[in-house]
């Protein structure tokens, strides 16, 4: 059977473009829908390249309640089975929670539970930690706050503007998130009271530095 994966998306979808060359040509998975709060967003323009229904969905002007209602609605629409934020910029209501409970994952660039929440990258930078790095996570109410999944790190550089510091963090989301989105689809993950478990294919590893 083909799992179906729905991407939120808010922005430029670079994370969204490694799963589209990560899974393109799969027959066990099948990303289904993109979806994005923001018309102008690039991640859409990547789902219409790539062949995938793309769906802009206004959060402006209703409450989160009903905006996450659309999201359910246009989610279920396509048979989704996982949902996954790939840079999606809003917090999440029980609506949606609700809806695919234990089946919603976040990436997140910092290693959690260190810099949660918006502009986690320019925190790090600016606390002077020497290690960094991205986080995949269960969703739950909280921001940045379900169960860790998976993290990748890496090390600060003496010479590491924010920009340079930036683009190695995103490398290594762009490996991290496809790497555990496969984990799901192929029914590696299980949840036991708030505690994460995966059976590893062989080579993987629920942590590794990125440089």
């Amino acid at each position: 059977m083909t799992v179906r994966i729905g991407v939120l998306v808010s922005g430029t979808g670079t994370n969204l473009q490694a799963l589209i060359d990560g899974f393109t040509g799969k027959t066990h998975a099948e990303l289904a829908v993109v979806i994005s709060n923001k018309e102008t967003a690039q991640g859409l323009e990547r789902a219409q390249a790539a062949s995938i229904p793309s769906v802009y969905i206004d959060h402006r002007q209703k409450s989160r309640t009903h905006f996450d209602t659309e999201l359910v609605n246009c989610l279920r629409e396509h048979s989704v089975d996982w949902v996954v934020l790939a840079g999606f910029m809003r917090i999440v209501t029980p609506t949606l929670l609700n809806a695919f409970p234990e089946r919603i994952i976040n990436i997140h660039p910092s290693l959690l539970p260190s810099f949660p929440g918006s502009h986690a990258q320019r925190q790090a930078f600016e606390s002077g930690v020497q290690v960094v790095g991205a986080t995949v996570h269960f969703v739950d109410g909280g921001t940045d706050t379900g169960p860790i999944i998976a993290q990748a790190a890496v090390s600060r550089r003496e010479d590491d503007n924010f920009d340079d510091l930036r683009d190695r963090i995103l490398k290594v989301e762009h490996r991290l998130l496809p790497m555990v989105v496969s984990w799901a689809v192929e029914g590696r993950i299980k949840v036991n009271e708030g505690d994460v478990s995966v059976d590893l294919p062989e080579g993987d590893t629920r942590s590794f530095w990125g440089d």
